[in-house]
């Protein structure tokens, strides 16, 4: 609203003491403040209301006024109800400064004139944000070329000065507005560190059942969350449970903080999210066609079809995943399971919109680069079938494609804040495969690998290829209740030990068997003297009844180590 309408309104009882040429100024709020000093509470465009208690002689009107100037306000009304008529001296101020100057009849209670304020900038805001909408719902049903999750962004920063970015479940960046100068200054560049901070605090609001919008704050900077949920939200959890959903949400980030805000401008926020999604709908639909070739080729797999059958299935999938590829490509299979704590949910469908997510370049942006990616699921497992345009060395353990160490490096964080506590994700990546008779050993291959990720501690873990020919396959297959009582039986003395008399035999255990039994090298990493060593190995074999110098001893010891 403009200063000019205040006058208009004569139930509040205004009367302008100076500004006249100022008056279409524009109110973004109202503030009542009798501090000498108020300019940590001030941003810009607020209409300052005070009683004056802040003045205890004419040599303070001149510093207050120019702090008020200096935070940006609108304009400054004074009440009479205290001391009678506005001091020449401030009045003065004001002129000096440029700043308007209204006097409050002593009978205008301040509430009235806040009251009045809020309600009209509220409404005005809600307007123009309800033209922002209904603008790019136009040009969202006008077609592909009308819009998007960037061009609605844009409207919220030319119109409503709001800074906002679109970011995925894993903190990629979906969508961002143009670097453009506003009244805030230039829209700044929301780095990936920021992007998965974000995502993580939305996860983990969701996971806790707090109702949205989220409010973070990151570095200083107040953001509100908001999820972006396509017409799918809800089939893959039970009603009234948020995880089978959270871990594909998208979410608008607003530099806002949104418990400021009017219940209008919070109605039509959800509108916009509402626009947004129907860009996710158009992407989940686009992968519609990558997704029915995976079913396709894992069912042919799974029932052990024909060679001949899977690779002329590889030869349609291979142009829609790659286009443009004359030959067809080396293929990976990758395996991720999703599993909730309580047994409840779907992980299959779940996991699958996950996995779509993570296969993705993390330094990738928009909602399309995931062509090149055809997941499908089975039961409580998502399989995704990764083409490669070609390999150099398929013996080579670093190898082309999808590495199980890199894979989950940029979700981990938001990922684990998500299933702190509640649940698991677990994934296994196969070799690289030639041909179509490759692809039933790269399934279990990249299932075997999974398992061995699910045997590690956290809540997201990933294993490759290359850790199968390693004696930790065999670990994932040993029952719990097994490995509770080996460990148990051969490190309960050592950790009782420790913790009795402050030693260290398990990690002079670790360290021991690191080193492959060498008491000098292992003298050495632990700074000990060699006799004060072989005193700790002593001890260790006095209290297990075991001998490190006997290769079964040492295998069971390094066993119950990586079972632990």
């Amino acid at each position: 609203m403009r200063l000019r309408a205040l006058l208009d309104t004569d139930a509040l009882g205004l009367k302008l003491l100076g500004g006249e040429d100022e008056l279409d100024r524009g109110v973004r709020g109202v503030m009542t403040t009798d501090l000498r000093d108020p300019s940590r509470y001030l941003s810009g465009g607020e209409l300052v209301l005070t009683g004056l208690a802040w003045r205890r002689g004419a040599a303070d009107s001149e510093p207050f006024v120019r702090i008020l100037v200096q935070a940006g306000v609108a304009a400054l009304a004074a009440g009479e109800a205290e001391l009678g008529d506005v001091p020449d001296d401030l009045v003065v101020a004001c002129a000096r400064h440029r700043l308007p100057l209204f006097a409050v009849h002593e009978s205008v209670a301040f509430a009235t004139i806040t009251e009045h304020v809020v309600r009209q900038v509220s409404g005005e805001r809600a307007g123009d944000l309800a033209a922002v909408v209904d603008r790019h719902r136009r040009m969202m049903t006008s077609g592909p070329a009308g819009g998007g999750p960037d061009v609605v962004l844009d409207l919220l920063g030319s119109d409503l000065d709001l800074r906002a970015w679109v970011l995925s479940p894993t903190g990629r960046l979906i969508a961002a507005p143009k670097e453009t100068t506003g009244a805030r200054g230039t829209v700044p560049a929301l780095d990936p560190e920021a992007c998965a901070r974000l995502a993580a605090e939305h996860l983990a609001a969701v996971r806790t059942g707090r109702r949205g919008p989220h409010r973070v704050v990151l570095d200083r900077t107040t953001y509100s969350l908001f999820p972006v949920r396509g017409s799918g939200h809800g089939p893959f959890s039970e009603p009234g449970d948020p995880r089978g959903t959270m871990l594909s949400d998208w979410l608008l980030a607003v530099e806002a903080d949104a418990g400021d805000w009017a219940e209008e401008r919070l109605d039509l926020l959800q509108g916009v999210t509402q626009l947004i999604a129907v860009e996710r709908d158009r992407r989940d639909a686009a992968r519609t066609v990558r997704r029915r070739l995976a079913q396709e080729v894992l069912e042919l797999v799974q029932t052990g079809a024909a060679p001949a059958e899977i690779a002329a299935r590889l030869r349609v999938a291979a142009p829609v995943l790659l286009p443009g590829l004359g030959t067809a490509p080396h293929w990976q299979v990758v395996v991720a399971r999703v599993e909730w704590e309580d047994g409840r949910g779907d992980g299959g469908p779940v996991t699958q919109a996950l996995l779509e997510e993570i296969l993705v370049d993390p330094a990738s942006t928009g909602p399309e680069p995931s062509d090149r990616i055809a997941v499908a699921h089975t039961g409580d497992e998502a399989i995704a079938l990764v083409p490669l345009p070609s390999v150099t060395d398929e013996h080579d353990e670093a190898g082309p494609g999808v590495q199980a160490d890199a894979l989950l490096e940029s979700v981990r964080g938001p990922l684990t804040a998500g299933l702190d506590g509640d649940g698991r994700l677990t994934v296994g990546v196969s070799a690289a495969v030639h041909s179509a008779e490759g692809l039933r050993g790269a399934l279990e291959e990249a299932r075997h690998a999974r398992r061995v990720a699910a045997a590690r501690p956290g809540r997201v873990c990933a294993a490759g290829h290359q850790e199968l020919a390693s004696h930790v396959l065999l670990l994932p297959f040993v029952p719990d209740d097994v490995r509770r009582a080996f460990t148990a039986r051969l490190l309960d003395p050592l950790r009782e030990y420790d913790r009795r008399h402050r030693a260290e035999l398990i990690p002079t255990l670790e360290a021991f068997l690191d080193c492959d039994g060498s008491w000098t090298r292992c003298a050495t990493r632990l700074h000990l003297h060699v006799n004060t060593l072989r005193y700790r190995v002593g001890r260790i074999e006095q209290l297990t009844g075991r001998d490190l110098s006997r290769l079964e001893d040492k295998l069971d010891f390094f066993l119950a180590l990586r079972m632990s």
